[in-house]
């Protein structure tokens, strides 16, 4: 595989972005990335967990694209995610910056990943694949309905608020995703509760879309290798089932 750290322009400021290819010559269909709270690039490089899950999904033949998403921050100190909830200080500046990416910023982002994708001689992106982990879950499940006309699988996992009735929630946007929805949950997830669940179910299922949702036996952030909560069981089923949805979607 090869590691490459680009900067992608957009018209919010340049956005630092990991790209990891498989071996082998291409064409590659590619793989969005959304990162979780913890972010991508800080003041220390760039995040050891997101490149060894980038890594890993370059492995499976697609190219892996990770945008940082908070880049309107500029240079931030690094989140200890052990500690980031449970300290006042760290649970305020890290839910600020959660809170700073929008489906507007989204939208401007992926402007800027897309043309960078389309720039690149070995990356076949007519058909692209997303995937999201906390809140980048939320943000997969975004960028399909942005873009339907080119994501054609995307998946979700342990994704907060996505099935909330609120301003930003995919709820309001799944009739316009055209792709395959892949959803898994964690067990008592106080932020994707049972009720959002069936909220979100039901409008997949009234808007048409091929969808599976399930709920895996773990806690929130069960996937990130970092997380303190990361179960490596969980994170082998993932695997598992993006590899069946890109599988299906992404190959010819």
């Amino acid at each position: 595989m090869r590691r490459e750290d680009i900067s992608v322009a957009t018209d919010d400021g340049a956005c630092p972005t990991l790209v990891v290819r498989p071996d082998g010559d291409g064409p590659w269909t590619p793989v969005i990335l959304f990162m979780d709270a913890g972010g991508v690039c800080s003041t220390r490089g760039v995040r050891p967990a997101m490149v060894e899950m980038a890594e890993r999904l370059a492995g499976t033949g697609h190219v892996a694209v990770v945008p940082e998403m908070y880049h309107r921050h500029g240079d931030y100190e690094p989140f200890d995610m052990a500690r980031a909830f449970a300290d006042e200080d760290e649970r305020g500046r890290l839910m600020g910056m959660i809170g700073s990416v929008t489906p507007e910023t989204l939208a401007v982002d992926l402007d800027g990943v897309l043309a960078a994708l389309d720039a690149m001689p070995d990356v076949d992106a007519t058909r692209i694949g997303t995937t999201g982990y906390c809140m980048g879950g939320r943000l997969s499940l975004l960028a399909a309905a942005d873009h339907p006309d080119r994501v054609v699988g995307a998946a979700s996992f342990h994704g907060g608020g996505i099935g909330a009735d609120a301003p930003g929630s995919p709820l309001h946007r799944v009739a316009d995703i055209a792709g395959r929805v892949y959803v898994a949950a964690a067990e008592n997830d106080p932020t994707f509760p049972e009720e959002q669940a069936e909220a979100l179910e039901a409008a997949l299922s009234a808007a048409g879309v091929d969808h599976r949702m399930e709920t895996y036996p773990a806690r929130h952030g069960f996937a990130v290798p970092d997380s303190p909560s990361f179960d490596a069981d969980a994170a082998e089923r993932h695997w598992r089932a993006l590899a069946e949805l890109f599988g299906a979607t992404l190959s010819d």
